[in-house]
């Protein structure tokens, strides 16, 4: 059955099961319903939940295991000669077996098993939909009649409805933190592999970056330098540049259309300016490699200094502006939120405005600041685009801005393109990279949220 023919249906049903609910509460109660516990709407949605929740768990475990049947009984239906395979070409097959099912093209010439195996497939799953939909109005309509015989005025329907409410979020909640510890296993199993093969303090500690390794015996190629050093200097000198662009101007902005803009230049500057976010970072990619980077080359020229075509500054300068609107509305929404009683009372004591945003404002919203900008740094920090186009791919130990560097996550980026083998050193050295990156953002953002939070207790 299609998705969205089974959603139709079920929503169908479950507003037809709400409606017999909410009349058959005001039934019961004679018309009277201070006499019922919950108001009809209560009763509505306990219908509607028992006739929708159980067709819609059906659905979602046939789902999860249509797939899998299916394809263990079309593979035993293959011919001998097919099932003797090994199972990557048994793979293939039901790849192929697949793709003749829904009309798509074949990776080899389709012969008469193959015919019949992707029609064995269809007949399958028609057969599945089938019996599947059956269930589904089954379940339904048994969540009707369940529902419907406890509809009495004292039913708790909503305490009843509260707590399915309560499950629901508490699985969405799961969702966030269990895709969060699949990442960290994913990132730590890879990492632990590549760190077999390459000693951690070599990585960590290496002074070269030359991950071409040899896969074969017969192939000549380098025997692989994983010194990370280059890598993690790159990244902090294009962000240390981002962070003197955006944290200047980022804060200046916030005080200005906190603190002296009119109401009206606020309303059209700040939408304006975060504007600025919502530029892909590919676009800010393009402004760095075809303006900003030949204008440094040209000025450093004109001076007499050896400037690179991608050079760390004009990478880290762009990045700095893609990232004022972070340092901007987090800083503007800190320092609105520093109480009118310190101004009044500066104000009182007869400072400026000026000495009042310097002595008392700024003082007061430097937590939450500071926390903006830790954010803001792991922003900087986990950039891609930017760095490929604008600063190169060459790992150069340099603390030069003019030079071409590079950085852990255009590392990633470039090892995990293409077809790779992920037996090779060269290749797991990208999760290894990315634990570390990993680690490193995690760290800023708790402490970010821990001086969050310090000022928001503080001031509420």
């Amino acid at each position: 059955m299609p998705v969205t023919l089974f959603l139709a249906v079920l929503a169908a049903l479950s507003f037809a099961g709400f409606q017999l609910g909410r009349s058959r509460a005001v039934a019961s109660a004679g018309g009277r319903l201070s006499s019922l516990h919950s108001v009809p709407t209560y009763h509505g949605f306990y219908v509607a939940m028992w006739v929708g929740l159980p067709a819609l768990i059906l659905f979602a475990v046939w789902g999860g295991l249509e797939g899998s049947i299916v394809n263990a009984m079309v593979r035993a239906s293959l011919p001998a000669s097919m099932t003797a395979l090994s199972p990557q070409e048994i793979n293939l097959i039901m790849v192929d077996v697949h793709n003749l099912a829904y009309g798509n093209i074949s990776s080899r010439v389709a012969d008469p098993a193959l015919l019949a195996a992707a029609e064995h497939y269809k007949h399958l799953r028609s057969i599945g939909d089938g019996a599947l939909a059956v269930l589904m109005l089954a379940a339904a309509g048994m969540g009707l009649q369940y529902a419907r015989q406890r509809i009495q005025p004292g039913l708790r329907a909503r305490n009843q409805v509260e707590k399915v409410v309560t499950v629901f979020l508490i699985l969405c909640s799961l969702v966030a933190i269990l895709t969060t510890v699949g990442i960290v296993l994913s990132l730590l199993f890879e990492a632990i592999r590549f760190f077999n093969k390459v000693p951690p303090l070599d990585f960590l500690f290496g002074l070269q970056w030359s991950p071409q390794t040899a896969i074969r015996a017969d192939q000549v190629a380098s025997d692989g330098a994983f010194g990370a050093v280059p890598l993690f200097t790159g990244t902090l000198l294009i962000a240390t540049i981002a962070m003197a662009v955006a944290v200047p101007l980022g804060l200046m902005s916030a005080i200005y259309m906190s603190e002296y803009a009119p109401p009206r230049v606020r309303g059209t500057v700040k939408p304006i300016l975060e504007i600025l976010a919502g530029i892909p970072t590919v676009v800010y990619g393009f402004f760095a490699a075809l303006t900003m980077a030949p204008f440094v080359r040209d000025v450093g020229q004109s001076l007499g200094l050896s400037v690179s075509s991608e050079s760390a500054l004009a990478a880290g300068v762009v990045m700095g502006v893609m990232i004022i609107p972070f340092v901007s509305s987090l800083s503007d929404d800190i320092i609105n939120a520093v109480p009118q009683s310190l101004r009044d009372g500066s104000y009182g004591l007869g400072a400026t405005r000026s000495e009042t945003i310097r002595q008392v404002v700024l003082p007061a919203a430097l937590p939450g600041i500071v926390g903006g900008i830790l954010l803001a740094v792991s922003r900087a920090i986990g950039e891609t685009m930017i760095v490929v186009m604008a600063a190169g791919l060459a790992a150069n130990l340099s603390g030069n801005p003019l030079d071409a560097v590079s950085t852990v996550t255009v590392q990633i980026a470039t090892l995990l393109v293409g077809d790779q083998e992920f037996d090779s050193a060269k290749t797991l050295s990208a999760f290894g990279l990315g634990l570390v990156l990993f680690t490193v953002t995690l760290c800023l953002n708790i402490i970010a949220l821990r001086v969050v939070r310090k000022y928001r207790e503080q001031y509420d």
